[in-house]
């Protein structure tokens, strides 16, 4: 079952080739889902999702989003859709965030900036280059941002990708060609190892949004780990009732056949530092 990411562009034509290679492979592509998923969870307007995305989002608006919970919603929707299989994924970090699977076929379509500029000039219908190319550097630069943020990693970098093609000289047919081709070598053949691994990372987004979404475990900030159903809970807890309702949430989670619970009490010293005498 294929997995694709690709990197999302402004003017790059990665939607056309995304689109082309949904059809000629029998595949799902990612459209709404994310912001329909991000925009639900958190009730904010679809609007103020592309606005953070595409860097347009005012100053009030960007420090008072919880940029956290929108990663973590993200993360839970890309690893459900991959889990599923037989799709495209374009842009949201996807590339970074299946790196790890070995089956996924990561891609970068790129172009160079005066043909993205023409391309959206022609898609706004004006002959302000200075206007578009405005526009193009504030959506990469939104990019850059997010990527290093969320990853820590420089958006752009040729070793973040399996394939770069450039659609300045490659074709959309062609970068289709050479994308499926692929996705057909033994390199990039999924097994059950590599199955196992993305269910376990689809499994540890959907426990980590459950502890976010409980009122007793919003605050609490732990590692888990997924392996074939069995969720291990690792860090530091408040108290022994934290402990326990962490572990509770999680058992609640489908999927989850058992939790392994590591997590360890805070010490009193640490507690009450604040408190220790002079």
């Amino acid at each position: 079952m294929p997995v694709i990411a690709m990197t999302q562009e402004m003017g790059s034509l990665a939607k056309d080739v995304a689109l082309q290679l949904a059809r000629s492979m029998g595949l799902a592509v990612m459209r709404h889902e994310v912001v329909d998923r991000v925009a639900g969870e958190m009730d904010l307007p679809k609007s103020l999702i592309h606005r953070l995305r595409g860097g347009k989002a005012g100053l009030v608006e960007r420090l008072t989003t919880d940029h956290d919970s929108i990663a973590m919603y993200t993360a839970d929707e890309l690893y459900a859709l991959a889990d599923r299989g037989n799709v495209v994924l374009r842009g949201w970090g996807a590339t970074c965030l299946l790196r790890p699977v070995p089956h996924v076929v990561c891609v970068r379509i790129t172009r160079s900036l005066a043909r993205r500029v023409e391309w959206l000039m022609e898609k706004l219908e004006t002959d302000d280059a200075a206007l578009a190319e405005a526009e193009v550097r504030r959506s990469d630069r939104a990019h850059a941002s997010r990527m290093n943020d969320l990853f820590g990693v420089t958006w752009g970098d040729p070793l973040l990708y399996d394939l770069v093609l450039n659609t300045d000289r490659v074709s959309v047919d062609s970068c289709v060609e050479q994308i499926r081709s692929m996705t057909l070598r033994p390199e990039f053949a999924e097994t059950a190892q590599s199955h196992a691994l993305l269910a376990g990372m689809a499994l540890q987004a959907r426990v980590r949004v459950a502890l976010k979404e409980d009122a007793a475990t919003r605050g609490i900030d732990i590692t888990i780990l997924a392996h074939q159903g069995k969720v291990t809970l690792q860090g530091i807890v408040l108290n022994k009732q934290e402990r326990a309702k962490a572990e509770a949430v999680a058992e609640g989670v489908e999927g989850v056949t058992a939790v392994e619970n590591q997590l360890r009490l805070m010490t009193t010293t640490r507690r009450f530092a604040s408190s220790k005498q002079t």
